[in-house]
């Protein structure tokens, strides 16, 4: 499993699409993320912009998963589930290749931001949490941008618009009764925003939602039949 995520890492690298999320990670960090916090609420501010960041990232790290999982060709999808030593182990192996491709792509946007906590004297449990917080939202859009690549829809123009629309239905669920089948962005937002220690108080209750979301909707992707044939 770790050989064929391996390929498929190198493959997404070499074909240039890493490239599209990273150009506008690059460009947010040296636009928006450069001009830190500053004033006597500057370490509040700086713990802030861990949760800004993830609502952000999410429709990036699901774009950037999709693309990893598109592009191996479906002809090269089949040789490698003929050859893998386990049915399971190619779509292990995407998940696995496209989250830490994704944790990749939330380090270069995190460094800045981090630095900034630091500097500024923000609560280490507070830096933590917005840490594991940008690594389950990185896991969460892994799993949404799996739902919508070619394996399962594989019109692009389709798969798009589900990825889009998907990313913003989950935003929109949130503000309502549905919130316990979305992701919890407004809960970890209006967390973030209300101080550090609101923050590290409410953190384990958004970490379980969003373990529980990510693993409910990941269990239903590997146990589709079509992804391993």
């Amino acid at each position: 499993m770790i050989a064929i995520a391996r390929f498929q890492a190198a493959a997404y690298i070499r074909s240039l699409r890493v490239l599209h999320p990273l150009i506008l990670v690059v460009l947010v960090v040296a636009l928006v993320l450069a001009q830190g916090p500053s004033g006597p609420e500057a370490d509040a501010l700086a713990v802030g912009t861990f949760g800004d960041v993830a609502a952000f990232m999410f429709p990036v790290w699901a774009w950037a998963a999709r693309a990893l999982l598109d592009t191996q060709p479906d002809e090269q999808r089949a040789l490698t589930a003929s050859a893998a030593r386990h049915r399971w182990a190619p779509v292990w192996a995407g998940l696995l290749a496209a989250y830490g491709m994704n944790l990749c792509l939330g380090i270069v946007t995190l460094v800045i931001p981090l630095v900034q906590a630091v500097s500024s004297g923000s609560p280490g449990p507070a830096v933590t949490a917005g840490l594991a917080l940008n690594a389950l939202v990185a896991a969460a859009g892994t799993l949404l941008g799996a739902w919508t690549s070619r394996a399962v829809l594989p019109s692009p123009g389709v798969a798009l618009l589900a990825l889009l629309g998907g990313a913003s239905a989950l935003v929109l669920f949130g503000l309502g009764p549905l919130s316990p089948v979305s992701v919890p962005m407004i809960n970890w937002l209006r967390a973030v925003h209300d101080g550090p220690d609101a923050f590290v108080a409410d953190f384990p209750g958004i970490a379980l939602h969003l373990v529980l979301w990510t693993a409910l909707v990941g269990a239903a992707y590997v146990a589709t039949d079509r992804f391993r044939s």
